[in-house]
């Protein structure tokens, strides 16, 4: 992780990071991009988090079905 991605992340709130502020944007920065770079490395990673794969003809459709 570069110093110029995290001043860039730093830079660019999302809106609600934004709202709430930050004592320390680069540091809020540095751990986003930290946790960010575990979950790409590891997707089971995050707490409560799983992956799910499915094709595009096991896409479940509400109501509208696609011709």
């Amino acid at each position: 992780m570069t110093d110029d991605r995290i001043g860039r992340r730093a830079a660019n709130l999302l809106p609600e990071e934004a709202v709430t502020g930050s004592a320390d944007p680069e540091f809020q920065a540095e751990a986003v991009l930290a946790e960010s770079g575990e979950r790409e490395d590891d997707p089971g990673a995050a707490p409560g988090s799983f992956l799910e794969k499915r094709r595009s003809d096991e896409t479940v459709y509400s109501g509208n079905t696609p011709h």
